[in-house]
């Protein structure tokens, strides 16, 4: 096994079936993932993704997401978690980050993956995508630079790639649950139907 693909076991991959998910699989034999992908396309702006980096680190205290170019038309936040997760609950943290992060951007340009994928629809960077176009994992520094073209045209080095993975931490569980709690929309406050109206009874004269 390379540095790269220790890294890609560390941080993404179902620990119980490694041959499975480097072949594209990111769910485990129940379905559940630790790999869970928000990203932006039409265009890739730095500047709406990035306020999501920013923010679940420091409103949320979560360790930063790898940043990755899909090697065809979005920037893409990869969330590591240390213990795998149903695909719902993965859904519900991607759409509360929408929610509260994206709120101004259409619902068309947000892409949220938290069902493992396939092969053909979501793998670990680095992949080839077409003829000089890959996938990458990027800095965050570097990350406004693929805003018109999110692909590198060559292939990256996998010891760099490693190298910038190495530096990711899995969100563990009980900052994963406290996160996904802050990020549940508020209870719609209660309000008397019309039948419940129309049953009051008037208040006395004075």
């Amino acid at each position: 096994m390379t540095r790269l693909h220790t890294q890609h076991q560390r941080l993404y991959l179902p620990r119980a079936v490694p041959e499975a998910a480097v072949e594209g699989c990111l769910a485990d034999a129940q379905g559940r993932v630790r790999a869970l992908v928000l990203a932006l396309s039409g265009p890739p702006d730095w500047s709406a993704l990035g306020a999501v980096w920013r923010g679940v680190q420091a409103d949320l205290d979560l360790p930063a997401p790898g940043i990755a170019v899909n090697g065809e038309d979005a920037l893409q936040l990869w969330f590591s978690l240390a213990e795998p997760v149903a695909p719902a609950v993965g859904e519900a943290f991607l759409r509360g980050l929408q929610r509260r992060y994206l709120p101004e951007v259409k619902p068309a340009r947000v892409h949220l993956r938290a069902d493992g994928g396939a092969v053909s629809a979501l793998r670990v960077p680095p992949v080839q995508i077409g003829p000089d176009r890959w996938s990458a994992f990027v800095a965050s520094d570097l990350a406004a630079v693929f805003a018109e073209e999110p692909m590198l045209d060559f292939q990256p080095g996998a010891d760099a790639q490693a190298e910038l993975l190495s530096r990711l931490v899995s969100v563990l569980p009980a900052a994963f649950e406290a996160a996904l709690a802050l990020l549940q929309p508020a209870a719609a406050a209660t309000v008397p139907t019309a039948p419940e109206a129309a049953t009051r009874q008037p208040d006395p004269p004075a």
